[in-house]
């Protein structure tokens, strides 16, 4: 099943099924995906159920497919993109044998296509393509295997970031605010199933093509995550319930063949630059520039849907 919310002037929208070619719509019924994942065991045999859609889909009129949550984590989960960013700021590594995960802002998540505004170029604007899943109600004290039952929908995501502002930050210890403003989705939440192949042991295992202003900027895999998508929400849920409609992120999709395959975020890049060149060369966003984001599912569909977004001064 592929779902998504549309606007109708209220902050949650409403929930549709989207139909197998993605071009028209039936309204689910229950009103907002929320409230579908909170009844899952209900609300996905009536979703399933449906197979008559009378409505055009337009993706313009698409909010996120989860507009707000009650809970948005992310992890780090690419081995390849951590080691780079530690060689580049000469960091020590970090001597942990769990995941590395961080809670950022949830009560909004930007559209496919919306505007997303910030104050000041001079910020460090940067796009972070990463994948996500989102749970229903998990129990504290899960195992991952455990934890892979409570993943119901898969998303994709575009994790905005303020370089500028995160390494200050970073420092504090008190972790990210100012540097983390709220993600963007791409239109389409998605069942597990409707990847086929492409989701394999907790992870998404298909290309995330990332341009920028058009230019193709990376192709990287999502499969080698360090850590899959169960295991990150176990490690979510050591010491807590996890609320249904958590959203979880991958961090940064990357491959360790970077150099080739190319990146999804400008950090890497200006990474790579620094330890092959010896200095950052790509800048960072201006106002103005465009970025798309597009998953490659099995056969060339795109199962999330475009993500195409142009940032404006706040």
């Amino acid at each position: 099943m592929r779902l998504a919310t549309l606007r109708d002037g209220t902050a949650d929208g409403r929930l549709i099924l989207v139909s197998p070619d993605g071009g028209h719509y039936a309204f689910a019924p229950v009103a907002t995906l929320q409230q579908a994942v909170e009844d899952w065991a209900s609300a996905a045999p009536a979703l399933r159920a449906i197979s008559d859609f009378p409505a055009k889909l337009d993706v313009t009129q698409l909010a996120a497919p989860l507009p707000r949550a009650w809970q948005w984590l992310d992890g780090s989960a690419y081995e390849s993109h951590g080691d780079l960013m530690q060689k580049v700021f000469s960091m020590d590594p970090v001597e942990t044998d769990r995941p590395l995960m961080y809670q950022g802002v949830s009560d909004r998540f930007y559209g496919p296509y919306d505007d997303v505004k910030f104050p000041d170029e001079e910020l460090g604007i940067d796009f972070e393509g990463e994948f996500g899943v989102i749970v229903d109600a998990v129990p504290m004290g899960v195992t991952p295997q455990q934890a892979m039952e409570h993943i119901r929908l898969i998303v994709q995501i575009n994790d905005w970031s303020l370089r500028a502002l995160a390494g200050p930050e970073m420092k504090t210890g008190f972790g990210w605010i100012q540097a983390k403003p709220p993600c963007s989705m791409a239109p389409f939440a998605i069942t597990p199933d409707e990847l086929g192949d492409g989701w394999r042991n907790g992870r998404v295992c298909i290309d995330l093509l990332v341009d920028w202003n058009g230019d193709r900027f990376g192709a990287a895999n999502g499969e080698p995550m360090g850590y899959g998508f169960h295991e990150l929400a176990a490690h979510a849920a050591r010491t807590r319930d996890l609320a249904a409609g958590t959203v979880i992120g991958s961090g940064t999709v990357s491959n360790a063949n970077f150099r080739e395959v190319g990146s999804s975020c400008i950090a890497e890049r200006r990474g790579i630059e620094i330890v092959d060149e010896g200095a950052a060369r790509t800048p960072f966003m201006s106002f103005g520039d465009r970025v798309r984001m597009e998953g490659r599912g099995p056969g060339g569909r795109p199962p999330f849907g475009i993500l195409e977004q142009r940032i404006v001064k706040g």
